[in-house]
């Protein structure tokens, strides 16, 4: 949200390199940001425990920890036994598994496999700091030393996630978020050429690129703010699908600003609204299953 923008901050897998050839595996996590501020990542492989919690003849329910070069990250999954897509979702601010059991057990039930991203300093189950002031500080003074930032250690995190999806089902996995998460989302989207697609909702730019800017501010401030925009990557999404849904009666991300993102975007993309006020909904969830429904629907 924009009023966690504090400008002042400025300025003071494939797994275990399974099936994988011409690459080498980086020991830890790694970045770029060249100068036009885009972020290329090199993220580490990643090792994961699974511990099935539930079972039944349409899905199974599991909570797997992801072993990062850069602390555990906790995710949850539903799955049938043959999913048609799966899905890397990242949750907005403050949002609790809790909140989305019934959606988990409903994507699973339409076909796909559900991943629920405990994402780094949520408050959750997963360490670190929330996005505002103090982890702005923080990734600035990492991103000026050469060291991993916080947020691009969580878009590694989207994308070890998206890895173990495809080899674990076979299948396309597209990357998912609501409000904050959606920001996440679409920068792994932008990053990682293998995801299927991206759908945001009720999500935008964070601000701090323009804000940077408007302070006549240039250089190393600009690249890094630029680096963790939404906008910076959506465009590069293409020709893989977007989708993003707003609701016009949003209080917190004003739908003008999910219009704005979305006028980044370039084709196939999708801009529907759907009756709620923030965040992810199942009007949302409906709309999402019913476009799938039409890619993924059997041939006769």
């Amino acid at each position: 949200m924009r009023s966690l923008i504090i400008l002042s901050v400025l300025i003071q897998v494939c797994l275990a390199t399974a099936g994988c050839t011409g690459y080498t595996a980086p020991a830890a996590s790694t970045y770029t940001v060249d100068q036009d501020g885009i972020l290329n990542l090199k993220c580490a492989p990643v090792t994961a425990n699974e511990e099935l919690l539930a079972a039944n003849e349409t899905y199974t329910k599991s909570r797997i920890v992801l072993h990062t070069d850069n602390g555990d990250v906790v995710t949850y999954l539903a799955a049938p036994k043959s999913p048609v897509a799966a899905v890397v979702y990242a949750p907005g601010a403050g949002e609790r598994l809790a909140g989305h059991e019934e959606r988990m057990v409903r994507f699973a039930s339409a076909g796909y496999a559900f991943l629920f991203v405990d994402t780094r300093g949520n408050g959750g189950e997963t360490a670190g700091l929330p996005f505002g002031q103090q982890l702005i500080q923080q990734d600035y003074a990492m991103f000026g030393k050469g060291e991993m930032p916080q947020y691009y250690q969580s878009v590694c995190d989207l994308i070890s996630a998206r890895k173990m999806l495809a080899e674990k089902y076979q299948v396309p996995v597209y990357a998912m978020g609501s409000s904050n998460g959606g920001r996440y989302s679409a920068v792994a989207a932008g990053v990682d050429p293998d995801f299927a697609g991206f759908v945001g909702i009720s999500t935008s730019d964070w601000g701090l690129r323009d804000a940077v800017i408007g302070q006549g501010l240039y250089g190393d401030p600009v690249r890094f703010a630029t680096s963790i925009e939404p906008s910076t990557y959506i465009q590069r999404i293409s020709p893989r699908p977007v989708w993003l849904f707003h609701a016009r009666a949003d209080p917190i991300i004003p739908f003008e600003n999910g219009e704005q993102i979305f006028s980044h975007a370039r084709d196939p993309k999708t801009f529907a609204e759907f009756s709620g006020s923030h965040g992810i909904n199942s009007d949302v969830d409906e709309k999402i299953i019913s476009e799938w429904a039409q890619i993924y629907a059997p041939r006769g």
